[in-house]
């Protein structure tokens, strides 16, 4: 389940060249600062609202609103209408889709972003790939760096990757303030609950509950 096609729609993306030759997702990460290089046409064809900072490595297409405070180091390729929202840091080897919302102080990284994904509010996405439709709620973290030295692996396999988030599948969806530990695969059209910490992999179409115990006293005067 770790192929490219069974977990992305590679339709949905305008660069699907990318992932040409690899075995695993997570191969294209691997290609993708070179990938970046070799395809960025630096031009700004969207609009900008008040003064954000735009690097010289960047192309925005048609349609694409920046707001004022958004920070776009690059080198970075931006789709069509898609907003970038006050105080997004997008630092270097970013890939956006078309139709995508990148949000109020969220932070990203060397990560591919399919067509109409959303992460509206205080994530960080890095050296992670979101596939299309993909949602990220409020404060998720896609931490992509293991505590230990070594490589990321996925199960018994050795990705060959010290950096290296997670892939979201088409149309999952990640609740508010969740963490995926670094190598996390979520199947397509899978939900995790809110506050999940999820380490591993998530089938297609499941659903992540996270039960809590409260205990409910009388409060003492």
């Amino acid at each position: 389940m770790f192929r490219p096609e069974d977990l992305l729609d590679l339709r949905q993306f305008g660069f699907p060249q990318l992932f040409d030759g690899c075995e695993f997702a997570w191969d294209a990460l691997k290609k993708l600062p070179g990938f970046v290089k070799a395809h960025l046409r630096p031009a700004q064809l969207g609009t900008v609202r008040g003064t954000p900072f735009i690097g010289e490595q960047v192309f925005i297409g048609k349609g694409t609103v920046i707001e004022h405070g958004a920070v776009i180091n690059g080198p970075a390729i931006i789709g069509e209408n898609c907003q970038i929202r006050s105080s997004a840091y997008i630092r270097e080897n970013v890939m956006v889709g078309n139709g995508c919302v990148l949000g109020n102080a969220s932070e990203f990284k060397g990560c591919v972003l399919f067509d109409g994904c959303q992460v509206p509010h205080f994530s960080y996405v890095g050296d992670s790939i979101l596939g299309a439709k993909a949602h990220l709620g409020a404060g998720v973290i896609l931490s992509n760096v293991k505590a230990l030295k070594g490589n990321v692996w996925v199960g018994e396999r050795d990705t060959g990757l010290r950096k290296f988030g997670a892939i979201l599948g088409d149309g999952a969806d990640i609740g508010c303030n969740c963490v995926l530990n670094p190598g996390s695969i979520i199947g397509r059209n899978s939900i995790l609950y809110p506050n999940v910490l999820w380490r591993g992999v998530c089938p297609a179409d499941r659903v992540v509950k996270l039960r809590q115990q409260h205990d409910l006293v009388i409060r003492r005067k």
